[in-house]
């Protein structure tokens, strides 16, 4: 018999996302519009790629087949960890991307990273501020790369380091919401990097706060634990713009390649237009977080 395992914050978000209830209203509905729009970009549905890395497939360079999935259901892609040359054979696969680079301990490598990023066309960048640490408490160490702890002065430095967007994925507290905030962040991801650290709370538990107090002018995506249309509309009406979608989009495109992905992609997109549907929810700038019932 599996034992759940005490503290899996994995097992903590799932419950808690199911925990939630959802208000059905059937008056004054419309076929819903899943257009999302972000850094003079549109896109067909609010459902991104995660930030994921160092993907294999049978066929080829999973990042590349995820870029090939993100393209064909007209959806943004975030792309993690990986070489230059890697991020160039993603961008050639025509998706719109979010760069995001690692807090690694040669700060140069950090900066010569955001130029490339700028140079082959991404639509912005961003950083994973929650893979500073290791289990043990020391620093990190990811594909062989030490890691280092980012500081408000050094993603100040990095955000000033070009013209692009910059996001910033791993905030899972308030605290840290404001800081990104008060810095010029374009964005935040909300996260808890699929239980990077045990016992913390659910990326939606925290998100209403976090959108009350940012407000409107930054964006803010959520991932961990997505899985159905039901949970991406969840996260839109408690405050997301969009919402990250990896391990459930892994099996497809793994099996199958990037038209299957793409097509994972799609049945999220209208999985939600199910549920904006059964709560007058038109278009993505109608969420009324009044249709959630939260515990």
């Amino acid at each position: 018999m599996f034992l759940e395992r005490a503290g899996d914050s994995n097992a903590i978000t799932r419950r808690y996302m199911d925990s939630i209830l959802i208000d059905q209203r059937n008056l004054n509905g419309d076929i819903p519009d899943t257009r999302f729009e972000i850094f003079g970009r549109s896109f067909e549905t609010p459902v991104t790629t995660a930030a994921l890395s160092h993907l294999k497939t049978p066929r080829e360079d999973g990042m590349v087949e995820l870029a090939q999935a993100a393209r064909l259901a007209g959806a943004l892609m975030f792309c993690g960890m990986g070489t230059p040359q890697q991020l160039d054979a993603v961008m050639a696969a025509g998706a719109q991307v979010v760069k995001i680079i690692k807090p690694y301990a040669d700060e140069e490598q950090i900066y010569r990273r955001i130029a490339h990023a700028r140079a082959c066309g991404c639509l912005a960048v961003g950083m994973d501020i929650d893979h500073s640490f290791d289990h043990k408490g020391e620093y990190d160490v990811v594909q062989g790369e030490k890691m280092q702890p980012v500081t408000r002065e050094k993603l100040k430095a990095f955000m000033a380091a070009g013209p692009l967007p910059f996001i910033v994925k791993g905030v899972l507290s308030l605290t840290d919401a404001l800081i990104c905030r008060d810095l010029g962040a374009a964005g935040i991801v909300v996260s808890h990097h699929h239980g990077i650290m045990d016992f913390v709370q659910p990326p939606l538990k925290v998100l209403p706060a976090i959108r009350d107090k940012v407000g409107k002018d930054i964006k803010i995506f959520v991932d961990c634990g997505i899985e159905s249309g039901a949970d991406v509309y969840k996260a839109m009406a408690l405050g997301a713009d969009a919402v990250s979608v990896g391990r459930a989009l892994m099996p497809a495109l793994t099996r199958d390649g990037p038209q299957a992905c793409a097509d994972v992609i799609r049945r999220l997109t209208q999985e939600l237009k199910y549920f904006m549907a059964h709560t007058a929810t038109g278009d993505l700038k109608s969420f009324d977080k009044t249709t959630i019932i939260a515990p």
